[in-house]
């Protein structure tokens, strides 16, 4: 971190927050400043807080960030940074403190020498939680002194105070988020673990602990990585089977811009390749993606050709040579300009020129020292270059016998009247009687039903061009229509809702990890937009007389029961267990699983794609050892086998 620090003043003072608007409108449209109220824009509240503890390390003067979940789901974020500015800012004539956390667009990061490079929300981070937060409070231990400020939803209610005498430095902000302003205020350990695991290994020498102080539910890690973004790639490659030893790391900078890049190969079939830009992930890469992405093709067709391995004219393309690789971007700029309020994606057009000059020519000396390396890593890619074209040729030949090319349906979708992809929904049901009875029971002007037999390709294990030629699975690809891998166009897709309908049994559970799998790996938009579902049918049927009703679990079941009976606790009540979708007759399905109205479908998200990445590597993949150990230590976990 140190050689980002040059151009930062050592003093961090009032003059160095500059104002730029009032805070208004958050409470009214606080989607706008951190994306929604669900989940997601809770999480973003602890996020923005730990952004500007990392800005003080980005700044070479905080070497260790505590976060903790206490009781009543209150976060507590500790640094021992230079502590806010607590002295008057010029502008307003009212303490920095304030500012920082009451005006939006305030703060140390609008060139006035505070920061070089940050992180954050540009710059409304502090006022926006405080505006967020049922209650908020901040102690700043700076000049021997503790200063405390409170707020309620973003108005003081405490103005700045010296409460004690101190030693040291830093800040602790304390708040609880509004349950006016978001739909579920209770945090999730794990998804916060996620961002501050990223943190870690971003900022090499770092120390980031989080804690969870909520009764019942104690854990904390205290996590530092001394080796940056090489142990983030290890970490990637945790449960894979890399085919060169060294993680190769490129670095480099220009003017106040520095660009660092870690790469390992693996034998699998997947490309993992994570970006940041200013310790924000772009999941939508952007130019430094664009400037790796270009510079590694150009480099190994460059080494490929120079050593004759590559004959004539022959190239492997940018596809052929990010299979099975592993890596990591992280850019550090100031000005950085990203595409949307929440930063999917870099804008800035020159740090893809400084990040494709580093991997050009640090890359292709690395190829020269470590020729082991560079021919393990062009033959795993010419490999995949006539894997990609014997998919093409099977993609051609599956096409010309099912006569595709005039727009033919398998025989096992029952399609839906609707033509509208976002009004239509496509049912994927295991075996052919369930599939009769939801062929039967559904609503034929929106939902479809794609009927499927046996067990599928575990795609962990196999290429695309196994794939075009499975007969499980490319009725399904033609059925859904966007294609797959690179070729996947998220317009062509026919159905919004994808419901995988099969039974609450192991088996069920399988074939649900299967699609799952296979969705992951090729057709990974779906989940990300929410467009995957899993259907919940019934587990149990109970009876008394002729009043029916269904329970989905053992206490809906017990529950019910006790209904049923009234006043009449001996009364008996008939309760059978459904042994699968296929021996529900058209009615009960539609009732208890196929109305909109009624049924109840999981939604399959993508919290942590790096944590799903690996979990379906070690669920569906080669290694036999590492299934065994994650079994054994999530069994507990798992009152219904499901995914």
């Amino acid at each position: 971190m140190a050689d980002i620090t040059e151009k930062v003043t050592q003093e961090y003072d009032a003059s160095q927050i500059q104002v730029l608007e009032g805070l208004e409108a958050v409470r009214k449209r606080p989607g706008m400043y951190i994306g929604s109220t669900s989940s997601s824009g809770l999480h973003h509240l602890v996020y923005e807080i730990v952004d500007n503890s990392i800005d003080e390390a980005l700044a070479g003067f905080c070497t260790h960030i505590e976060v903790s979940i206490e009781e009543g789901d209150v976060i507590r974020v500790s640094d021992n940074g230079r502590g806010i500015p607590v002295d008057t800012q010029e502008q307003t004539g009212k303490s920095a403190l304030e500012v920082v956390f009451t005006v939006l667009h305030a703060g140390g990061k609008f060139g006035g020498g505070g920061y070089k490079v940050s992180g954050g929300l540009h710059g409304v981070g502090a006022s926006v939680v405080n505006a967020l937060s049922e209650w908020l409070e901040v102690q700043v231990h700076k000049d021997g002194k503790i200063h405390q400020m409170r707020f309620s939803r973003g108005d003081i209610t405490q103005p700045i105070t010296v409460i004690g005498e101190t030693d040291r430095t830093g800040t602790v902000v304390r708040f609880k988020p509004d349950p006016e302003m978001f739909d579920d205020t209770e945090y999730d350990y794990d998804i916060l673990h996620t961002r501050m695991r990223e943190q870690a290994f971003l900022n090499g020498g770092l120390t980031i602990t989080l804690a969870d102080q909520r009764p019942g539910r104690e854990q904390s890690e205290t996590m530092c990585y001394e080796g940056g973004i090489r142990e983030f790639v290890r970490y990637l490659n945790k449960h894979k089977n890399p085919i060169h030893e060294e993680v190769i790391y490129l670095s480099g900078a220009k003017g106040d811009a520095v660009a660092e890049i870690a790469l390992q190969y693996n034998d699998g079939f997947n490309e993992t390749l994570v970006s940041f830009a200013n310790d924000i992930h772009t999941p939508e890469g952007g130019m430094h993606e664009t400037g790796f992405k270009t510079a590694l093709t150009r480099v190994i067709n460059t080494y490929g050709q120079k050593n004759n391995i590559i004959k004539g004219d022959d190239k492997v393309s940018g596809e052929d040579v990010r299979e099975g690789i592993s890596a990591v971007i992280s850019v550090k700029l100031p000005e950085a300009q990203f595409e949307g309020q929440t930063k999917q994606k870099l804008g800035n057009a020159y740090i893809r020129t400084l990040v494709d000059s580093i991997v050009n020519d640090q890359l292709s000396i690395y190829f020269e020292e470590h020729p082991q390396a560079a021919k393990a890593i062009l033959e795993k890619a010419m490999m995949a270059n006539r894997a990609r074209e014997a998919a093409r040729k099977a993609r051609e030949s599956v096409r010309r016998k099912t006569g595709l090319e005039s727009g033919q349906m398998p025989d096992k979708l029952q399609d839906c009247n609707e033509r509208d992809p976002s009004l239509c929904e496509i049912y994927i049901v295991e075996g052919d009687s369930a599939a009769g009875s939801a062929i039967q029971g559904r609503d034929s002007r929106f939902q479809a039903i794609l009927a499927m037999w046996g067990k599928m390709l575990n795609v962990e294990k196999a290429r695309a061009d196994k794939i075009y030629g499975n007969d499980k699975l490319y009725p399904l690809i033609v059925a859904l229509g966007a294609g797959i891998g690179d070729e996947f166009n998220m317009e062509k897709l026919r159905y919004h809702k994808i419901i995988i309908m099969a039974d609450a049994d192991v088996d069920g559970s399988h074939i649900r990890t299967l699609l799952l799998t296979f969705f992951f790996r090729y057709m990974r938009p779906l989940i990300e937009n929410g467009y995957v579902y899993s259907a919940v049918p019934p587990l149990y049927k109970l009876q008394r007389g002729k009043q029916q009703r269904v329970a989905y679990s053992d206490e809906q079941r017990d529950r019910i029961s006790a209904e049923m009976r009234g006043e009449n606790p001996n009364v008996k009540i008939d309760i059978s267990r459904f042994k699968g979708l296929g021996e529900m007759d058209p009615h009960e399905l539609w009732e208890t699983t196929m109305d909109p109205e009624k049924r109840s479908l999981r939604r399959i998200t993508l919290n942590d794609a790096i944590l799903a990445d690996q979990v379906f590597t070690v669920l569906m993949g080669e290694e036999v050892e590492p299934r065994r150990d994650w079994i054994e230590q999530n069994a507990r976990y798992v009152v219904n086998l499901d995914i």
